[in-house]
């Protein structure tokens, strides 16, 4: 790459860049060194510091302080919650034989591997799942969902945007259709956090799960929201911390940063807004600009920063690829499953074909994105599609004359 590229980040999806306020509170809150367990004045800062950061993230997500259990970021808590309540209704006292019974677990089929792959781990221990389908236009098929709810539903896992088209789900009406049957109900929030607004007492969900790098903090650091009441066996056993909830002692450093990104919550609607005009101003230009493009769940409700292209005739790997030589971060599905050269099963699911899965192309804009970046992002998008169609239509013209 020459060193006089210009970078522009367009995977906001995968991570955010940390905020300058972030960083510049670093020195302070690692100056906190103590153990946030220990009794003298070594652990009195750190202490504080963990205090006021769940005060301010319980006021942003409208839930008590006691309701959160700091993790290690979304996969944990996903883990925590899934795991946890399985082996809780297997080995914990005094549960009812209903409670027992409780052995089926539902997700949709587009969840994030850390849900997905944990869900066909409680299959291989007992557990009976069922996946809840997903239409080619993002929409969750609720007849199916009522249908398989019975009253041996232990959880229902459903994440509140999706990670790769930006859909939106109907997390509260889900959640009181669970409630009906006596299930609890978990949301995968990570996507939105910082994107839309999250209120979790209006939700009226059982769980929900957060992680700090998805809105402008650092990594290693997410949260589990447990609804007062809610029991799960720990996923780590150890000390006492959180409230006998996860062992280890705690992350001072970014608990505390993502405490303050909580402080920014007021923010986030106006600034989703702002974001969704430069996402709309993009996708109207590359429809407009380019042939044979497509926008995956354009109708339905989405998260305002995020678009799935299909481009047809253009491998989404080389479009990457090419794009980053221009200096534009942009992704072809999850992180997690970056390298992976199977096409995404997120769109696999919603009923693409393995083709348009593979000419896909996720952008996902930020706080800090320009409507100069964007247009700078068509322009070089044309000029990279139309070369990558031109070399395909010469491959194409070599093979007839063999």
């Amino acid at each position: 790459m020459l060193s006089n590229t210009v970078f522009h980040y367009f995977d906001h999806n995968a991570t955010t860049p940390v905020c300058a306020e972030v960083i510049a509170a670093l020195p302070e809150f690692a100056a906190a060194g103590g153990n946030p367990s220990s009794i003298h004045w070594g652990g009195r800062q750190p202490k504080n510091l963990i205090r006021d950061a769940r005060k301010a993230i319980a006021d942003a997500f409208n839930i008590s302080p006691l309701e959160i259990v700091f993790t290690s970021g979304g996969s944990e808590a996903n883990n925590t919650v899934l795991k946890g309540l399985f082996d809780y209704y297997q080995t914990a006292q005094f549960l009812t034989p209903e409670q027992r019974r409780r052995t089926h677990f539902m997700c949709s089929a587009v969840e994030h591997p850390s849900v997905m792959k944990t869900m066909a781990h409680l299959q291989n221990l007992g557990a009976r799942v069922d996946y809840i389908p997903v239409s080619r236009t993002g929409e969750i098929d609720l007849k199916f969902y009522e249908e398989h709810l019975t009253e041996e539903t232990a959880l229902v896992s459903v994440m509140f945007a999706n990670n790769e088209t930006g859909t939106l789900f109907p997390i509260k009406q889900m959640a009181a259709m669970a409630h009906a049957k006596g299930a609890l109900f978990h949301t995968d929030a990570v996507q939105g956090f910082g994107k839309a607004v999250l209120n979790f007492k209006e939700l009226d969900v059982d769980f929900a799960s957060i992680s700090g790098h998805k809105f402008y903090s650092i990594k290693g650091t997410g949260l589990l929201y447990m609804k007062k009441g809610s029991n799960v066996s720990p996923l780590i056993h150890g000390g006492g911390q959180e409230r006998h909830r996860r062992g280890g002692t705690e992350n001072t450093l970014g608990i505390a940063c993502l405490g303050l990104m909580a402080k920014r919550a007021p923010l986030i609607e106006a600034r989703a807004q702002e974001v969704k005009k430069l996402r709309d101003h993009m996708e109207a230009r590359i429809v407009s600009e380019i042939e044979d493009v497509t926008i995956t769940a354009v109708e339905t409700e989405r998260l305002s920063n995020t678009s799935s292209l299909v481009i047809k005739g253009a491998d989404g790997e080389t479009m990457l690829m090419s794009l980053d030589i221009k200096g534009y971060a942009v992704s072809t599905g999850a992180a997690c499953s970056s390298g992976n050269p199977e096409p995404s099963p997120v769109l696999l699911a919603m009923g693409l074909s393995r083709a348009e899965a593979q000419n896909s192309l996720r952008v996902s804009l930020g706080w800090e994105t320009t409507l100069e970046e964007v247009d700078g992002f068509v322009e070089t998008l044309k000029t990279v599609v139309a070369r990558l169609r031109s070399l395909s239509e010469e491959e194409e013209g070599d093979s007839c004359h063999v």
